[in-house]
């Protein structure tokens, strides 16, 4: 009997505690901070949102279109009704990137891409472990330690020239046509190798290294183009199940992306091994690795990398690094192509500079490429118009609120100045959207015009965002692109050697290009996507008086 009566007030403690539990729920979903009230589009569904639109249209294409309806800062929906933003405010972005700090952190569920693509390394971390290992990577990518590498560029943009050079000298009307992304992706793949792991790939001579080749295509393959299954289930499962799905899955995508981290973590260990045993001889080289590897034996055991994120750096470097600069590169030429004008003034700069220095221009020293203003104001515009990597995905780690550069009016006719947001509101860092943001660029922002940068003006617009030319082609702030001064000297590098040998022309296949959506944007043809990125283009010897 005792039994019975002291099991009745617990029975009821727990259906009571299961009450309030029910209620605190409720309370927290209908009283939370909530974004509601901003402006956006209807949602293709209850269950995907218009999570469809934004990761299966072109590069863009979504973001330009919401802007132009709704402003720089979009309600847009996720699964189940959830609400998101998608942001090309300046201020906005400024505060996410720059004063947040570790405030805004990454999805997880795209950690876990980053996780399957490149492993534990610098774009899969967040928070402390992100500033670990950012620590012990800086030193191999400073301003002095990437000017170092410029003669590396100088010499993979030769043997690129010797090679379009034997080729349009066979051709009958000395003309060819060249799908120049694959041939970028292959001078990227040397550049990279060479610089940062003093590794030869024998890209450009089309070794066969079955390592070099599981890379090209990796990012189209895996990424491209998604159907609303994988963006479902990327979007609803939980963290733990994407991770088997990574581990085990015979899709076909999944096994490209294991088969590579296979070959990527065999060589890195081959590398460090040998960038160890070097250091401890007293030895060492300047490539990328032998400095992380030099910083990472300096740290105390508490803050050095482990050999997982060792692994995980040398493949960050190399996906990143390549695919990003290849990307980059390929837009640079199609505007060039398409602006015959914009091409010869470029190339009389180039020769001028030849002129006043005394060298050739594959001789450039960094303060000759630097001293260049009209091709630094064409790469300016063209990462501005095609950033490589167009979204930032970034989640609020705690109740925030987002500062605006100008208000916005809400669904209910308010006006207001800043933004607060939920614990856990995803959010949309549109860099392709601000980077075409009239009130910061022009009212000529959507067309591609070099002569901006050179303006004489005073007027500073909008917040300081980015590292270069305020663009965020290379992120900002704590998760400013590390190896953003590399890039540079290999696009100066690389559109001097091609810009000063050889002619480009734009070929009737580009009406059907596309700028397709694979975590960075990838030039493809319409109806021919799974054959990977490709530009086409005409290139023939550039005169010379």
């Amino acid at each position: 009997m005792f039994e019975i009566l002291t099991q009745q007030p617990k029975a009821e403690m727990s259906l009571f505690a299961l009450c309030v539990a029910i209620v605190y729920a409720g309370y927290r979903r209908y009283c939370r901070i909530s974004i509601s009230h901003v402006p956006g589009p209807e949602p293709e569904s209850f269950f995907l949102g218009n999570l469809p639109e934004i990761f299966q249209s072109q590069v863009g294409a979504p973001d330009f279109k919401y802007q132009c309806q709704f402003g720089d800062v979009v309600r847009i929906k996720g699964p189940f009704g959830e609400d998101r933003l998608l942001i090309s405010d300046p201020k906005a972005l400024q505060y996410i990137f720059h004063t947040s700090g570790y405030g805004f952190l990454k999805w997880p569920e795209r950690t876990e891409i980053s996780r399957v693509l490149m492993g534990r390394g610098l774009l899969w971390a967040d928070g402390e472990i992100h500033k670990r290992q950012r620590k012990v990577m800086l030193p191999g990518f400073g301003a002095p330690e990437s000017k170092a590498f410029i003669p590396i560029f100088q010499k993979v943009g030769a043997e690129l020239t010797a090679q379009w050079t034997d080729i349009i000298a066979s051709s009958a009307d000395q003309t060819a046509e060249f799908n120049v992304a694959t041939w970028l992706s292959r001078s990227t793949m040397d550049s990279i190798g060479e610089a940062a792991f003093d590794y030869h790939f024998g890209a450009l001579a089309q070794a066969d290294n079955e390592f070099m080749k599981a890379y090209f295509g990796l990012m189209s393959d895996t990424l491209g183009s998604p159907p609303r299954s994988t963006i479902f289930m990327q979007t609803i499962l939980p963290i733990w199940a994407l991770q088997l799905m990574s581990k085990y899955s015979r899709r076909r995508n999944l096994v490209h992306a294991r088969h590579t981290a296979n070959l990527a973590n065999a060589v890195a260990r081959a590398l460090v091994e040998s960038k160890a045993d070097a250091l401890l001889q007293g030895k060492g080289n300047k490539d990328i690795l032998s400095l992380l590897v030099k910083a990472n034996a300096s740290e105390n055991s508490a803050t050095r990398l482990t050999e997982e994120e060792m692994f995980a750096q040398m493949r960050t470097i190399l996906l990143a690094g390549h695919e990003t600069s290849a990307t980059s590169m390929c837009w640079v030429l199609l505007e060039l192509a398409r602006h015959p004008e914009v091409q010869e003034r470029l190339r009389a700069e180039i020769r001028a500079t030849e002129l006043s220095t005394g060298r050739k221009a594959s001789a450039f020293t960094a303060s000759d490429l630097d001293s260049m203003q009209y091709l630094a104001a064409v790469l300016k515009e063209s990462m501005r118009i095609h950033p490589a990597v167009y979204h930032n995905y970034r989640m609020a780690a705690k109740d925030d609120v987002l500062p605006l550069s100008k208000p916005i009016r809400t669904t209910s006719g308010e006006l207001i100045s800043s933004l607060p947001i939920a614990n856990g509101t995803k959010v949309i860092a549109s860099i392709a959207g601000y980077q075409r943001n009239k009130e910061v660029f022009g009212e000529d922002a959507d067309t591609f015009n070099p002569e901006r940068w050179l303006r004489e003006t005073d007027e500073k617009k909008g917040p300081t965002l980015g590292v270069y030319a305020n663009l965020l082609t290379f992120a900002g702030g704590i998760r400013t692109c590390i190896g953003w001064r590399f890039a540079i000297h290999e696009m100066q590098t690389l559109t001097v050697e091609i810009i000063n040998n050889f002619e480009l022309l734009p070929t009737s296949d580009l009406a059907r290009l596309r700028r397709e959506a694979c975590l960075v944007m990838l030039p493809t043809l319409e109806g021919e996507q799974e054959k990977g990125e490709n530009l086409p283009l005409k290139v023939r010897l550039a005169a010379r008086d």
